[in-house]
Parts: C-alpha cells; structure tokens; sequence
C-alpha cells in the first residue's frame, strides 16, 4: 500500500505541549484504493519531545478521543504514573473515521463542501494504523518504545506494529483478538442494523446492546441486581437508557457505523498469507508482544488473546499473556488502574 507520505512535515506541528491539536496531512490512500482528499488527524502529545526521550502510542476504543492524557487513560498518564511524562512521549491520536477532530463522517469532503455523512469510505484497522504512521512521520517520531490501546485500540495498535515492524520495541493489545470473531461481528451487525432502521432512536439502542457486552454478569448483579428507581423501572433498564442518551448526545450514528466496520474488518493475516506469517514479520522486527486478556470479558474473550499469544510465540516472537482479574469485564481496560499500571511499567522495562 502506499502511503503518500508527505516529503516535508506540515508547518505548525508541535509536540509535548499537552494540548490538542490537529494535523492536516495531505491525501490519504486508504487500502481498498480509494483516496481521501485531505487527511486531518488530531492529536495530543505529552512528555518529551522526539530524540529527547522514548516515545508511546496510547489507542483509544471505539468512541473515544485523542485526549488519553486528559480524559480516559488520565490516571496512567502524567507526572510519576505508569506513563511518566518526565521520562516518556506520549502520543494520542483520534482515530482515521473518528468523532473527534480527525477526518470521519462528520467532516467536510473538499469537494463538496458539505460532511461526508453516509457517503464517507469504508475503512480498515490498517487504515487507521497508516493514518497514524503519517501523523508520526509528521510529527518526527520514528521510533516507538510502547503501542498499547484497548479493544479497536488494540486491533490497531498490532497494525501500527506490522506496518513498521522494526520501529515499534513493543505493542500491548489489550482485549483484542488476532482477528475479529464471528461472535463479536454478530453483535456489531445488530447494533448496525438498529442504526439503519431507527436513526438517532438506533443509536441510543445500539450502544445499550454494546454495553451489555462491556460489562459482565458478576458486575450487573452486583451493581443493579433486582432494584429499582423511584418511577418502578429496574435499574438495569434505567442505567442502559442513561447510556444511550449520554452517546445520543456526544456522538453520530455515521461514525459509529464506521469505526464498527472497521472492527468488523480486523484481521491481521489476512493479505499477509495469514495470522503466523503476520506474527513472522514481528519476529524478524524483534518486536515483543504482551497480550492482556480480561477476565469474563465476553465480547474479546480471554481464549482469544490467548490464541494470540500463542501464535506470536509459535513464530518466534518474544510474547506473554496477562489477564487482568475483574468483575468489570471487557470495559476493565478502562477502570483497573492499579493492574495496568503494573502491566504498563513491565512491559517498558521488557
């Protein structure tokens, strides 16, 4: 595939200063051979600067932002934390398709000046590692200590790894599969399809199907068991429209029927001559692969990053399997502080 890396780095870009920002990056080839006009990635980068120190790549999930230093990884980033921006860059970037700042459905297409809604490309994980890899050349890091993301950050966080082998030290997939799985596109095809046929009412359904799949048994029965609100409703059924809502208003329904297809379409071996020889092409990189399963996490199960350690380990990779211990099921890569920070600073000492 070729990237159109741009030959110069667009003027204005700056790093460590902890704020967000964007990057315009000229045009962009995604691998299904259509082009967008203009690629435009936001980004917050945190720490020292490129040459200065080592440089990490957080991922964020499915409708998550660019500001992992500042709102959903706050607690691994900064001063003295697994992150420790005194010793380590960290960047964050919002994903190619994504909601906020980066080109997705709700930006505008150049040519006909009006958001690209429904009519925006379908793209892969692999586009949205490349995008990456050309804000990174932009912004002059070229070496990676760190990739680590969650879920469809973890999904890209092994394709930022398999576009530059030898430049990433070492990627943490946290709850993500080699490969989507049937069971996982089965859920994402429902809530798709509510989007379809509902509209805004789709989505809000949508992500109260998704969050039934976040969480576990054990978490749903120990926070809501059998009670109820004051108006009688159970208090399940409350907290899964309170989730809805919140989504309702912060996101669209075109973006998530992106970044869901993307997911969808995850599949590290494929156009590589399968999942081994993709693990090959780390080991030759001398890449070191951490899979972190999550306990009762029903939608990327912990047979499955398993299987993907195993994989790594059978080509050669130096690999290793965590789980994290939790009630909170999948969404644990958002709440386990303490167990991530342990995880985190092994896997930069490895």
């Amino acid at each position: 595939m070729t990237l159109d890396v741009p030959t110069t780095p667009p003027a204005g870009l700056l790093t460590g200063t902890g704020r967000l920002g964007t990057a315009s990056l000229g045009r962009f080839a995604l691998t299904d051979g259509t082009t967008l006009p203009e690629l435009t990635v936001a980004y917050r980068h945190d720490g020292p600067r490129p040459g200065k120190a080592p440089q990490v790549v957080v991922v964020h999930a499915l409708t998550g932002s660019a500001d992992a230093a500042g709102d959903w990884w706050a607690p691994l980033i900064g001063r003295g934390r697994a992150l420790d921006t005194d010793r380590l860059g960290v960047l964050s970037a919002n994903l190619l398709g994504g909601r906020y700042g980066s080109t997705g459905p709700t930006s505008i297409d150049p040519r006909t000046n009006r958001p690209y809604g429904d009519d925006f490309p379908s793209i892969s994980t692999r586009d949205q590692a490349a995008a990456h890899w050309r804000l990174l050349d932009a912004l002059g890091i070229d070496e990676l200590a760190l990739v680590v993301g969650g879920s469809l950050g973890g999904m890209v966080a092994l394709e930022i790894a398999l576009q530059r082998p030898v430049a990433v030290r070492h990627v943490m997939p946290i709850a993500a599969p080699a490969a989507t799985g049937p069971l996982a596109v089965a859920w994402n095809h429902l809530q798709v399809q509510l989007l379809e046929r509902l509209g805004v009412e789709g989505l809000a359904l949508a992500r109260q199907l998704a969050m039934t799949t976040y969480r576990s048994e054990a978490d749903f029965e120990e926070r809501f068991g059998r009670s109820r609100e004051s108006d009688g409703r159970l208090s399940i059924v409350s907290y899964l429209e309170h989730q809805g809502r919140k989504l309702v208003n912060r996101f669209d329904a075109a973006t998530y029927r992106i970044l869901t297809g993307a997911m969808d379409r995850h599949d590290i071996g494929d156009g590589r001559g399968g999942i081994d020889a993709a693990m090959a092409s780390l080991a030759s990189g001398g890449v070191k692969v951490t899979g972190v399963a999550i306990q009762d996490d029903i939608l990327y199960g912990p047979q499955q990053v398993k299987a993907l350690v195993d994989a790594a380990l059978a080509a050669g990779v130096p690999a290793r399997h965590r789980q994290i211990t939790s009630t909170k099921g999948h969404d644990a890569f958002l709440v386990e502080w303490d167990q991530l920070t342990v995880l985190l600073q092994e896997a930069l000492a490895a």
